[in-house]
């Protein structure tokens, strides 16, 4: 009876003692539990998710050009799920989706078993539900705190969120390799496709990735990754979401995965560049993974042809002066010369072998290529002595498809094109290659426009009453200039020769400095600076000295097309911009461009000048400008420009002191571009490397392409001009026989009203009116 009693009184300790335990665990786990309750995240915000995805930049025509981001993620909807890809996602993460309450307990104890036995944590027992709790609201931290937490919030999901949203979350956030997030992410970076163009293979290849993207990612691993591919596809037999016959041929499949990075469809890094750089200073760091969508002014066409035609015209300039011993002629083993990199349109090539007819090399790419004789011929001069089988040289590929010898050009460019209606740009080109130097030569250069800046005098020379046919005397001039070691200055033209009593038309077309000078003098400087503001210079961009009268101040390739767009667009100071509209990723407009617009014809109210550009020129100074500045082209320093076949042409050349920078700034009613050569350390360009030999090229061969199918405007003389019958040598009337004589265009009230004497009549040299037209220096 005693050991009875003994019995009962252990049984009833340890009943009490149970109970005691059993109420510590509640209490403990309830304790617990209000604590990892008040510290669980809000699972409302899974209602508005906001991924990280990259900035993209698009041109006008809807083409991406860059993208900007470490994360490449293209969000999807869950009705834009292949249900085939959905079912690999099933089969390898979580069979039992659609039945359990967010947590699978079978999982879960099968994990607790696995890890009772052997001690160790082991992957194994997550939802789908739970691993988007984890991905969105948890850290990766493998503790049993976090497990607890992310159970817990698995369990709210599920009572708050539909399946279909907990998986259209899944899809768009799982980490997939090689910087790809989420299900279409993966689906172009193995294999370039949409989600609804993947093979039963493929979205098994992908399926597989969420449990280890490192070691099944079939680019590093490709073995692992096709026995992870099968397992799930055996899932997927399992739970009868495929055929006998359909698992079979997906097992046969080789895998066919390789990185397809999303490229730009066409190149503009310059602008590309200007974007990124404009929203990162409005957004900062955020801008990277916001999914900005910015849609530029840029058109593929006009940008291809401007970034061609630069390096055209860089390569023409190279040859015309030599070729240099190639840098990576030393670079003749494999594996160095594998390493050598592509800079702009020139490619690597290593000789095979020489024949009297042509040279055969092989690219980097395996390609073998011949070299005909008479494109390894520069200057007219033979460099085969250069040209040794195994020396690695470079090539380039010409507009015949043929190849040719070339170099890296040590010259540099810039380009830019406007619409002068609105100041859209274009096209805009920094630099012959944008990786080897990213400064932005179209945007960010300071050089001297030289005589580009003339049209800006004889502006404001026709504002203060001169006309076209006004007279100056083209002869030797001295200035008091203290900056000079003599004290005095002496300018010349080009040709160093003086034509005597000149015409503003003949000294515009043919770029006379001296006359230039002397008009700036009669006019005064400080007149001219004020219409240099008025087109948008700075102060400090002129200078307050007779040197302005030759382009001796600075300004950048678009600043230069700002000024002559307004000659184009009726005499309006438009503004250059290059971001049409931004999008945010839900395709939402957060910016659209308002740019002032250059209407003649529009309402002039209050309100209305708001919507349009100022007019800084009146129409009569912008025909006779337009008047001139065509005159350039037809009979001056632009000659070239005459291959366009058009009447509409008008623009002006500039080349600076010692050749140091060579311009053409020309235009039609409809487009405008300003084309730039010299060297970034402001080395010569050498003798003869004039704005029309060195940069006249690069806006003609850009133009060819840009004025297709564009008619021709017609030129329009506006009220208050008229036309006079007059002698070109005095500027007077001339009588209507007069052979010498020549139309010209006038504002009304300056009018000629008496005629030249004979006496003026019969000093006219002829062969002097008809000569041939020099480039300008300056």
């Amino acid at each position: 009876m005693a050991e009875k009693g003994l019995l009962k009184r252990l049984l009833k300790w340890m009943a009490i003692f149970f109970i005691l335990i059993s109420t510590g665990v509640l209490i403990s786990s309830y304790v617990l539990y209000t604590h990892l309750i008040a510290d669980l995240p809000d699972i409302n915000s899974l209602r508005n998710v906001k991924y990280q995805i990259p900035l993209s930049v698009y041109s006008r025509d809807n083409l991406l050009i860059a993208q900007f981001g470490e994360k490449k993620r293209i969000p999807v909807a869950i009705e834009d799920v292949p249900h085939q890809l959905v079912q690999a996602f099933l089969a390898a993460e979580d069979g039992r989706f659609f039945e359990h309450p967010g947590v699978n307990y079978k999982g879960l104890l099968r994990a607790g078993v696995q890890l009772a036995v052997s001690g160790k944590k082991k992957q194994g027992g997550s939802t789908i539900t739970m691993q988007v709790a984890r991905n969105f609201l948890l850290t990766n931290e493998k503790t049993y705190t976090r497990k607890i937490k992310e159970i817990i919030l698995a369990l709210r999901i599920e009572a708050e969120y539909s399946k279909d949203k907990i998986l259209e979350l899944y899809f768009n956030q799982i980490y997939m390799g090689h910087r790809a997030y989420g299900i279409a992410a993966a689906a172009q970076t193995y294999y370039g496709k949409s989600l609804h163009d993947l093979t039963l293979a493929e979205c098994a290849m992908i399926a597989g990735l969420p449990k280890a993207p490192s070691a099944y990612n079939p680019i590093t691993n490709e073995t692992r990754a096709i026995q992870r591919r099968n397992y799930v596809l055996h899932r997927m037999l399992e739970l009868n979401y495929i055929k006998k016959d359909d698992y079979d041929a997906a097992l046969k499949q080789s895998s066919t995965a390789k990185l397809h990075y999303q490229l730009p469809e066409f190149s503009a890094p310059y602008a590309a560049e200007m974007a990124r750089q404009t929203l990162y200073d409005q957004y900062g760091e955020q801008v990277y993974t916001s999914g900005f969508k910015v849609y530029t002014t840029i058109s593929r066409v006009l940008q291809t042809a401007a970034d061609q035609a630069l390096r055209n015209t860089l390569h023409a300039y190279d040859e015309r002066h030599g070729y240099r011993s190639s840098a990576d002629s030393n670079s003749g083993q494999a594996t160095e010369f594998m390493a050598i990199p592509i800079i702009g349109d020139t490619l690597p090539a290593y000789v095979l072998s020489l024949t009297d007819s042509s040279a055969t090399a092989r690219l980097q790419n395996k390609a073998v290529i011949k070299i005909p004789w008479e494109n390894i011929k520069w200057n007219g001069k033979s460099v085969d002595k250069i040209m040794k089988i195994g020396s690695v040289i470079r090539v380039r590929q010409l507009k015949n498809k043929t190849w040719a010898l070339t170099q890296v050009p040590e010259a540099e460019g810039a380009f830019v094109s406007l619409n002068p209606a609105n100041g859209a740009i274009l096209a805009l080109t920094g630099g012959f290659d944008f990786l080897r130097n990213k400064y932005n030569r179209a945007t960010q250069a300071k050089r001297q426009p030289g005589s580009g800046f003339k049209p800006i005098i004889y502006t404001t020379a026709l504002e203060e009453g001169y006309t076209a046919a006004s007279v100056i005397n083209d002869a030797p001039l001295i200035i008091d200039d203290a900056s000079q070691q003599e004290n005095e200055w002496r300018p010349e033209n080009y040709n160093r020769k003086f034509l005597g009593p000149t015409s503003l038309r003949s000294a515009l077309t043919h770029s006379r400095n001296i006359i230039s000078i002397r008009l700036l003098k009669e006019i005064g400087v400080d007149k001219a600076i004020s219409t240099g503001l008025r087109f948008g210079f700075t102060q400090e961009q002129l200078p307050k000295s007779l040197s302005l009268a030759l382009g001796s101040g600075y300004a950048s390739p678009l600043q230069m097309a700002r000024v002559y767009a307004t000659f184009a667009n009726g005499g309006f100071l438009v503004n250059p911009y290059f971001i049409e509209r931004i999008e945010s990723s839900e395709g939402n407009l957060i910016y659209q461009a308002k740019p002032r617009l250059a209407c003649r014809l529009c309402d002039s109210s209050k309100e209305a000048m708001n919507r349009y550009a100022p007019r800084i020129i009146s129409p009569a100074i912008n025909f006779l400008m337009n008047s001139l500045l065509r005159d350039v082209v037809q009979h001056g320093t632009a000659t070239a420009a005459q291959v366009l076949n058009r009447q509409d042409i008008a623009g002006k050349t500039g080349t600076t002191n010692d050749q140091r920078d060579a311009w053409f700034n020309g235009y039609t009613p409809s487009i405008v571009a300003t084309a730039w050569v010299g060297f970034d350390n402001f080395a010569p360009l050498g003798v003869l490397e004039t704005g029309g030999k060195a940069a006249l090229p690069m806006w003609i061969e850009f133009m060819q392409t840009a004025l297709k199918n564009i008619p021709e405007a017609p030129f329009e003389m506006p009220g208050g001009i008229v036309k006079a019958f007059i002698n070109p040598q005095t500027g007077l009337l001339a009588p209507a026989e007069s052979k010498a004589g020549m139309w010209e265009f006038f504002q009304a009230e300056h009018v000629p009203t008496r005629f030249s004497s004979p006496f003026d009549e019969s000093t006219v040299d002829e062969d002097e009116v008809t000569a041939k037209p020099v480039e300008a220096l300056f």
